[in-house]
């Protein structure tokens, strides 16, 4: 019996894995399609920032659900709310076109790369490579949000703590992305907001690393953590943004799906690295680990590394045009062939 349920709660596992990709990489091709330029950064941080108000919501009444009632009926929640969000979708949104009237000129004349020969243009392009730099950022904020709880729970923090702290996480990241997506929308000026904001939260990452050592220090941890997401989880979707700007006219889709996919992938490298380097320390009163306690102090010192290189590596090296905006200005105020330039470019 417990075999049979470990492989329904693999499939599970699965299936909803298989599905992510689909809602994670929508919202830049949804901006894309929908809007005008002067909009598209904040309606792809509005679509893209429901995704951790979820996680916010589910985080914050699942302890609570738990407590108060069973296992079976906190999952019976869960299943309820995905029934009623599929039916509404599937429902809800019929529609299967762009809108009758072009909202901008590479909206009009859009004419997305196959992905075959998408995936290629964007292996050619340096900039794009070097934009993958962000996808070791979101390796490191996944892997400060999978091992907050085993970091913390050595230095003497409580869980319910630590799920403060994680609330602090997204709650201010979700906050924080309003500005930098108001501002690249009014400025244009995405590579110099998201440099200043990976420079910003590289450094945190360090703070982060000092802090989480020391024990009864809460204000300061709950401080760093809610900095941590402030500057680096709001800058997700200026990202999302740039790296259609600078491989346009590749799809939107995929040109923001490989930067998040990357991520994912070095998350997996970045965590198994992790565990491997934590130690193991002996038994003390003030732990409060479920699991065997760990030393924490090299893996979160090298993840601050991790941080400080890509943020360097990025900060240094990172400059392209924004093919996209350049096109819709030569649209406009030039020849009218929409994708012309960054087409040529790209061949």
């Amino acid at each position: 019996m417990q075999k049979k349920a470990s492989t329904v709660v693999f499939f599970g596992q699965t299936l909803a894995a298989v599905a992510q990709p689909l809602i994670i990489f929508t919202p830049t091709k949804m901006a894309a399609l929908w809007f005008p330029d002067h909009q598209r950064a904040t309606a792809n941080m509005m679509a893209s920032m429901a995704n951790p108000l979820g996680i916010l919501i589910a985080n914050m009444a699942s302890p609570k659900i738990a407590r108060t009632a069973q296992l079976p009926l906190l999952m019976l929640v869960y299943a309820v709310v995905a029934c009623v969000s599929c039916f509404l979708v599937t429902m809800g949104m019929r529609c299967s076109a762009p809108p009758p009237t072009p909202p901008s000129a590479s909206a009009e004349h859009s004419t997305s790369e196959p992905f075959r020969h998408g995936f290629k243009l964007l292996l050619r392009n340096r900039a794009y490579l070097l934009l993958l730099c962000f996808g070791s950022g979101v390796a490191v904020f996944t892997c400060f949000s999978t091992l907050l709880d085993q970091i913390l729970c050595v230095q003497g923090y409580t869980d319910d703590f630590v799920g403060l702290c994680g609330a602090l996480f997204i709650a201010l990241g979700m906050v924080g992305a309003a500005l930098p997506g108001l501002y690249v929308d009014k400025t244009k000026k995405f590579i110099e907001a998201i440099k200043v904001n990976m420079s910003l939260s590289a450094m945190v990452a360090c703070a982060f690393t000092v802090v989480c050592l020391m024990q009864d220090q809460k204000v300061a941890v709950a401080i760093v953590c809610a900095l941590f997401g402030f500057l680096g989880v709001s800058i997700y979707p200026a990202v999302m943004e740039l790296s259609v700007e600078c491989s346009y006219p590749v799809g939107e889709a995929t040109s923001a799906g490989l930067v998040f996919i990357s991520g994912q992938v070095q998350s997996l490298i970045y965590i198994i690295l992790l565990q491997a380097l934590a130690t193991p320390i002996a038994e003390s009163p003030r732990l409060t680990c479920t699991l065997a306690p760990q030393s924490w102090k090299v893996p979160v010192m090298l993840l601050s590394a991790l941080s400080a290189v890509s943020s360097c590596i990025f900060l240094i090296f990172f400059h392209t045009p924004y093919r996209r905006l350049e096109d819709e200005k030569a649209a406009i105020y030039g020849t009218g062939q929409g994708n012309g330039t960054a087409a040529s470019e790209n061949k």
